[in-house]
């Protein structure tokens, strides 16, 4: 993951989006700053408290609310954590191209691809206008991408239904400006999701065992 083109084509993108304030943005950083410490795995847990700290947050609202918004706009995938002793867990899709959308294939030149001047706006509208699309065309569009994506089939009828449902918006209230952005996050809650839930299958199996494993050569004629 080269974080220089990363953060180039980030800053690019927050420079467009006038849904952004500063919050968001030192919010952002402080996210990317514990996934640098932490090697840039494929999901990391964050610490409420160190995290509004490093990005100068005081308000517990206001740092729910940007963490959401930066999870519906597709700049990270927030998988918030119900328990009070395991942090939540954070995902950061890669960010490398010109465009300012997540890097698919890496890049193979040494050198930045050349773009005549006067056509610079140009070229620019056409690759975002092939790159990004708001909304599938059809059913058969986002199962084709998720069987791409090796997932169940049925797990991509259940995104379409649902966000056919809500008229393709996060929160019920900003469009999708990238229904495939949104796919793969729909993807790694579901597996993180699961993960979670395997925990704890194991974990409540482990205790109903230790509760039911009592002696059978008990002797009830001994003192308690």
């Amino acid at each position: 993951m080269n974080y220089i083109k990363h953060l180039n084509a980030v800053f690019q993108q927050f420079s467009k989006d006038s849904r952004l304030n500063p919050s968001h943005v030192s919010l952002y950083m402080a996210l990317f700053q514990c996934w640098n410490q932490n090697r840039f795995p494929d999901s990391f847990q964050v610490d409420r408290e160190e995290t509004m700290s490093r990005a100068k947050i005081g308000s517990r609202t206001t740092y729910h609310r940007c963490l959401n918004n930066l999870n519906d706009w597709s700049y990270i995938a927030y998988l918030p954590s119900h328990s009070r002793f395991k942090g939540s867990r954070i995902m950061m899709p890669i960010f490398g191209t010109t465009a300012g959308l997540p890097m698919d294939h890496p890049e193979t030149s040494d050198g930045p691809a050349v773009v005549p001047y006067i056509n610079i706006d140009k070229h620019n509208k056409t690759l975002v206008k092939h790159s990004r699309e708001s909304r599938p065309n059809n059913e058969h569009d986002v199962v084709e991408f998720f069987k791409m994506n090796k997932w169940p089939l049925n797990e991509g009828i259940k995104f379409y239904n649902h966000y056919q449902g809500v008229g393709w918006k996060v929160g019920g209230k900003s469009n999708i400006e990238d229904w495939k952005a949104t796919a793969k996050n729909w993807m790694l809650r579901a597996k993180e999701l699961d993960r979670d839930s395997a925990m704890s299958g194991r974990s409540h199996k482990k205790m109903k065992k230790n509760y039911l494993d009592i002696s059978i050569n008990k002797n009830y004629g001994e003192p308690l």
